[in-house]
């Protein structure tokens, strides 16, 4: 597979993500949702963190919010750069189809949160109680300190387990919880792509495979 076939699946996640995530942002103020199925809804929250909303500051006490997500961001930004060259080595090594194509997904997914990490504190005013404004006058943050937009929640199934049972009965049960955006989705298909087609995305040498 070439590297331009890469790139291309690389623009085009990068290019329904953005447009996904400045829709939600110019559209919907931050809590506020729209019901496509039960089992789905449009959902504007925005992560300040890791995956899962972890933060930084939560495991290290000592460590301010604004530090944690200045060292967060510069992370991930050394993590892309690996998972590019990662990339470019693969293709120029001429490796499975299904490995660049999962290696593409994950870049483009990393590189997708990345830009709200870096630019949208910058760009937006933030959307507390009103719907924000592209290049704002007044950003909400500046440069590697934007939050990730997040939108797509799938609550499959909310309901309460029944009195009787022991321990969590009369507790609220909601799956699936998380809610996430084009770029995460990118990201776990790569990975599951590879999880799933593990030996044919790393297929042993001729040599070793005559080996007992």
């Amino acid at each position: 597979m070439s590297l331009k076939k890469s790139i291309f699946i690389i623009a085009l996640v990068l290019l329904v993500d953005q447009i996904s995530k400045i829709y939600i942002k110019t559209n919907f103020v931050l809590g506020e949702h729209t019901d496509v199925f039960d089992w789905f809804k449009i959902l504007f929250v925005e992560n300040e963190g890791a995956a899962w909303g972890t933060k930084l500051s939560d495991i290290v006490p000592f460590v301010s919010d604004e530090v944690a997500k200045l060292s967060l961001t510069i992370f991930r930004i050394f993590a892309i750069g690996g998972i590019g060259y990662w990339l470019y080595d693969s293709v120029k090594k001429k490796s499975p189809k299904i490995l660049i194509v999962s290696i593409a997904l994950i870049f483009a997914g990393a590189l997708g949160n990345i830009i709200d990490s870096v630019f949208y504190g910058m760009i937006f005013n933030d959307s507390y109680g009103q719907v924000a404004t592209m290049f704002s006058d007044d950003p909400y943050g500046s440069i590697f300190h934007g939050k990730v937009v997040d939108m797509l929640y799938f609550p499959m199934i909310d309901t309460t387990f029944p009195e009787w049972i022991p321990m969590v009965g009369g507790n609220h049960f909601r799956f699936f919880e998380p809610v996430f955006n084009i770029a995460d989705t990118s990201i776990s298909f790569g990975v599951g792509i590879l999880l799933v087609f593990n030996k044919k995305a790393f297929p042993k040498k001729e040599e070793d495979q005559g080996k007992v």
